[in-house]
């Protein structure tokens, strides 16, 4: 059965709010971001962030809505109203999901719980809805880094994961660290292109150590050769550090593709948005005979599309959520193995 959603993201410092059919058509996708909210403070402060959430939420849906061409007040055609219950930060997550059980009690339609992780994985169906399987996904951001073999919507087996820091979140530390700002993965890849990517040997942890990950040392490898040679180019910091990681992150996948017979490798989450991740990603893919699924740039960061669509899904495959259930801001994908 086909069904439109209402997807609503607030799981963090987007405010976002999405109409998507079954069909992975999108009908309309507004994010109200806060990054100048936080920039002054080098990162997210969850105080702030769910008191803009609070002032947003009710425009961004109203917009959304009105894209998609529908009435704010009965709008005809939605069949269900999604929004995110994890992980993420628990007073954002409240707001979205308090608008949503909201919504859903007054059109009288199913509400549905999203997990924020699983909800990236279907980024890269709204472009491309004709993905095969078996897929190597890389979902990396801020908060989480991992390798999953993906056999179909719902079904996935993890392969390796960050065991400190994920790979956005050591952007951050090291751009905060450089003077940069936030935040620090965009500041990073802008300057990265004016630097030398062979200027520094950055360490690349755990290289050929399984498909696990790690960057703690990595941003201590930084912050120790800086106070060391205070006058080094920053450009050559970024650089380097920038394909330090995606070295590390390309070579695992590569050989994780190969393991699980991939037929594709997909990015997904904020990092993917990283441009020189995604030229070596597609040149690598290339280069094995893969299909590369990449999400453009407005789908890798938070947005309500990619909720909208997992909420589609989940509707047709497990039904809809209690209006009673509780966000989750530690809520883990449901995978095998790993």
């Amino acid at each position: 059965m086909s069904a439109v959603v209402l997807g609503i993201e607030t799981s963090c410092d987007e405010t976002a709010a999405a109409v998507v059919g079954s069909d992975l058509v999108v009908r309309s996708s507004v994010v109200s971001s806060q990054i100048d909210l936080h920039a002054r403070y080098g990162g997210v402060v969850p105080e702030i962030a769910s008191r803009a959430h609070i002032e947003r939420i009710t425009p961004v849906v109203v917009e959304a809505l009105a894209d998609a061409g529908m009435s704010p007040q009965r709008p005809d055609g939605i069949d269900a109203v999604a929004a995110t219950i994890g992980p993420g930060l628990v007073g954002s997550l409240l707001v979205g999901v308090s608008a949503a059980k909201a919504l859903a009690l007054a059109w009288d339609v199913p509400f549905v719980g999203v997990n924020h992780l699983e909800a990236h994985l279907f980024a890269p169906m709204l472009e491309e809805p004709d993905v095969a399987y078996p897929l190597l996904v890389l979902l990396v951001s801020g908060g989480h880094s991992m390798f999953l073999a993906m056999h179909g919507p719902g079904e996935y087996r993890l392969l390796g994961r960050t065991v400190d820091d994920a790979a956005g979140e050591a952007f951050d530390k090291v751009a905060r660290f450089l003077g940069l700002g936030y935040p620090g993965g965009p500041v990073i890849d802008r300057l990265a292109e004016e630097g030398d990517a062979q200027a520094i040997a950055f360490p690349r942890s755990m290289l050929h150590e399984g498909f696990d990950l790690s960057f703690s040392g990595l941003k201590t490898s930084v912050v120790n050769h800086v106070r060391r040679n205070p006058s080094v180019s920053s450009a050559d910091v970024a650089a380097s550090f920038r394909e330090a990681v995606v070295d590390v992150l390309v070579h695992k996948a590569r050989r994780a593709a190969a393991e699980i017979g991939a037929v594709g490798v997909s990015l997904a989450g904020g990092v993917a948005a990283n441009s020189r991740l995604r030229d070596r990603w597609v040149a690598f893919a290339e280069e094995d005979g893969l299909r590369a699924h990449l999400p453009s740039r407005a789908y890798c960061t938070d947005n309500a599309a990619m909720v909208a669509a997992a909420g589609a899904w989940r509707l047709g495959r497990t039904g809809s959520s209690p209006l009673d259930a509780a966000v989750d801001p530690n809520l883990p994908l449901v995978v095998v193995g790993g």
